[in-house]
């Protein structure tokens, strides 16, 4: 992982293209950097085994055993499916310091990511994701 956003993604489109190809709410999330409210999202408490893609491009973002209950609103995990699956980047918005979680393939916002917050799992990080920019694929 890296911040490393100078390298052109592999799938690109135009602002027009990636409205037509996501709902309204999608894009606000995806490509703009927005926040689905808390306890909201389709996956916030699902349990179910599979791999979660990024719903802009497809690509593999996290796996089901990965997910961990945070009780903080939003999908949990402690580790990217592969360590290059992701880019993080810092964010300054919002009058503090923060690391904003990209797909690596399409650079669409994901959510941020934690540290040393205290939660029992191997990397002492919580990747906190927006569901709606996540796709379940069951038992892949």
């Amino acid at each position: 992982m890296s911040d490393d956003l100078t390298n052109t993604p592999a799938v690109t489109y135009s602002e027009d293209e990636w409205r037509a190809r996501l709902t309204p709410d999608e894009y606000a999330v995806l490509r703009q950097s927005g926040t689905e409210r808390p306890f909201t999202g389709e996956y916030t408490d699902t349990t179910a085994e599979g791999v979660y893609e990024c719903r802009a491009c497809g690509a593999e973002l996290f796996r089901s055993n990965e997910k961990f209950h945070s009780h903080c609103g939003w999908p949990s995990f402690y580790d990217p499916a592969d360590s290059d699956a992701v880019v993080l980047r810092t964010d300054s918005s919002l009058g503090m310091e923060r690391t904003e979680v990209l797909c690596r393939t399409c650079h669409s916002h994901l959510g941020h990511v934690f540290v040393g917050e205290g939660y029992p799992t191997p990397t002492d990080q919580r990747y906190c994701i927006n569901s709606i920019c996540l796709r379940l694929v069951p038992g892949a």
